[in-house]
């Protein structure tokens, strides 16, 4: 197969994505074999329509009028695009997790995350994105959601888990949500556990 459909296919693909897209060669798979779209997303990446974030991993940049420059790739996409390429299970941990539950506006100085793949770091510019191994039962046997509101509950701590930040966290909770965070109970640390209860169920204090 010749590159050049291939590569106004995937060139299509691209430009109906929206600006600040992150992706993979792999996002691509069904329209040609991943030499060729790894090949396709090197040719427009010299061409100038996306650019590389690090190795492996390609942005659709978004380009700020205000500030008259390209803005800078969102690390939490990047780290998610890094997972679908290694089909690694990952969940934001520490601040990381505060942050994407709008639980803390602290931008995390490293975006850290917990992950069944090894322990690996990755930066560009400024910004540092860090996994960290953890046990599969902490993530694997969670929904998503599940899994992120227990690493944010952890984040927090036993001692700083007061009524405010609990009706915080209900408040960020679908009914679905709460089913699903109680029915995984039994693969979640007690206290976290103790904790959501009382969260789902509306019994912390004020």
């Amino acid at each position: 197969m010749s590159l050049a459909n291939p590569l106004d296919q995937l060139r299509g693909k691209i430009t109906g994505l929206d600006y600040g897209t992150i992706f993979v060669p792999s996002d691509f798979s069904d329209l040609a074999d991943y030499g060729t779209v790894k090949m396709g997303l090197s040719r427009l990446e010299k061409a100038g329509l996306i650019r590389r974030v690090i190795r492996g991993v390609y942005e659709y940049p978004e380009f700020s009028n205000l500030l008259n420059e390209y803005v800078a790739p969102s690390p939490h996409q990047v780290a998610l695009a890094l997972a679908r390429n290694f089909a690694w299970t990952i969940v934001p941990h520490g601040d990381t997790a505060l942050n994407q539950l709008g639980l803390s506006a602290q931008v995390p100085a490293e975006w850290t995350y917990v992950s069944d793949g090894p322990y690996k770091e990755y930066s560009f510019g400024k910004t540092v994105i860090r996994l960290n191994h953890t046990a599969n039962k902490d993530i694997s046997n969670l929904s998503y959601k599940s899994a992120l509101l227990v690493q944010a509950i952890k984040a927090i701590g036993q001692d700083r888990l007061d009524g405010a930040y609990m009706r915080k966290i209900a408040k960020i909770m679908t009914a679905d949500e709460r089913a699903a965070i109680l029915a995984e109970g039994k693969y979640m640390t007690s206290w976290v556990y103790e904790a959501i209860k009382k969260i789902c169920n509306g019994g912390y204090v004020l």
